[in-house]
C-alpha cells in the first residue's frame, strides 16, 4: 500500500491509477482489535449530498437511461431488458448500487472487529469484518465485506518527523473494503445490471469542511466481468450529523 503525502488529494487519485492497470487493492488487517487501531473515526449519522449524477439518483431514470456506466453488450442488453413496473425493487439497493441512492447512512461499531453500515433508504445492514476472510456462505444482497485500515501520514507532517522529545508523529488514513459473494442486482434503480461475479472495492476518507462541518467520501470501484467492459468508478459524499433525529427507515419492495 503506498503512502499518501497529500491525504485528501491523493488518495483516489492513486487508488484510481492503480485500478486503470486491473489490480484490486487488498486492505491489510489491522494490528490488535480494529478499533483500537482506527487512524479516522467513521462512525456516526450522515447524510449523503447529492452533488453529481442527479438526474439517475434522485429519481428513476428511464429504460435505457444508463451513460456513463461501461457496459458490456450483455449488460446494455440486460439493462434493456429491465420493466418499469419493478421500481422500488430491493435489487437496486444491493452493495454495488447502495450508496449511490439518496440515503442516510448510520455507522457504528458492531463489536472490536466489525462495523456496521446501516441505510434508512432501503433499511439496508452491510457488516464490514476486519481481518475476515472472504464469505463461503450463500450470496446475498450485501455480500460479504473484508475491511482494513489504510495510514497515511498528516499533510502538515508529510515526513513523520518529531521534534526531540516529542511523542511520533499522529498517523491519518481512511477505510478501504472489499465486497464479493453478491447476488446479481442493480447499479441504478432502471435496471442497470451487476452479476454475482462482481467484486466491489471501496476506499472512505473522513475530512472537514471549511465550515466546520465533517465530510465522509466513499470513492467505489466495481468490476463485473459480465456485465461491465471496465470499472465503474463513482465518489459519493456524505455530510455528518449531528445526531440520528433525522434517521427515518423505509424499507424497499423484495423482488
Amino acid at each position: 500500500m503506498k503512502t499518501c503525502i497529500v491525504v485528501g488529494a491523493c488518495v483516489a487519485t492513486l487508488l484510481v491509477a492503480g485500478d486503470a492497470r486491473g489490480q484490486v487493492p487488498s486492505p491489510a488487517p489491522a494490528s490488535g482489535p480494529a478499533r483500537a487501531a482506527a487512524p479516522v473515526d467513521v462512525t456516526g449519522n450522515w447524510v449523503s449530498i447529492v452533488n453529481e449524477d442527479w438526474r439517475w439518483r434522485m429519481v428513476t431514470p428511464p429504460r435505457g437511461d444508463f451513460p456513463g456506466i461501461p457496459l458490456s453488450p450483455a449488460g446494455v442488453e440486460a439493462a434493456m431488458a429491465w420493466d418499469p413496473d419493478t421500481d422500488g425493487s430491493c435489487l437496486a439497493y444491493g452493495a454495488a448500487g447502495l450508496l449511490r441512492m439518496p440515503t442516510r447512512l448510520r455507522i457504528s461499531w458492531d463489536d472490536d472487529d466489525t462495523l456496521r453500515l446501516e441505510t434508512d433508504n432501503g433499511a439496508q445492514t452491510r457488516l464490514l469484518h476486519f481481518g475476515a476472510a472472504e464469505g463461503s456462505g450463500a450470496p446475498s444482497l450485501q455480500g460479504h465485506s473484508v475491511a482494513g485500515w489504510r495510514f497515511t501520514l498528516p499533510a502538515s507532517n508529510p515526513f513523520g518527523i518529531a521534534a526531540p522529545g516529542a511523542p511520533p508523529a499522529a498517523p491519518g488514513g481512511g477505510l478501504d473494503v472489499e465486497t464479493t459473494n453478491l447476488e446479481a442486482a442493480w447499479l441504478r434503480r432502471n435496471g442497470v445490471p451487476y452479476s454475482a461475479e462482481t467484486i466491489m472495492t471501496e476506499h472512505f476518507d473522513r475530512f472537514p469542511g471549511p465550515d466546520g462541518s465533517d465530510w465522509l467520501i466513499v470513492t467505489t470501484i466495481v468490476r463485473d466481468p459480465v456485465y461491465l467492459a471496465g470499472p465503474f468508478i463513482t465518489s459519493s459524499q456524505f455530510r455528518l450529523e449531528a445526531d440520528g433525529s433525522n434517521w427515518s427507515p423505509a424499507p424497499c419492495l423484495e423482488p
